[in-house]
């Protein structure tokens, strides 16, 4: 499963913002963003995340998981 986490660097090395579990050997992919485009790409990542989360054809499915649970 893929897990995407925030980082930083500090003196050449990443360092995670956040902890979380990293085997030995594990395989990373580092997408650089210059600082002057991070705003950019949090703004169009909410666009994107917003069309699939705010989509009310999805509130079929509360609906039928409300009839199931009431029966």
């Amino acid at each position: 499963m893929l897990k995407t986490v925030w980082a930083t660097v500090r003196q050449g090395k990443i360092e995670l913002l956040e902890s979380t579990e990293l085997l030995e050997g594990a395989k990373v992919l580092v997408i650089l963003l210059p600082d002057d485009e991070t705003d950019f790409w949090l703004q169009t990542s909410q666009a994107s995340l917003d069309a699939v989360w705010d989509n009310t054809e999805d509130d079929v499915y509360a609906q039928l998981l409300n009839k199931m649970t009431l029966s």
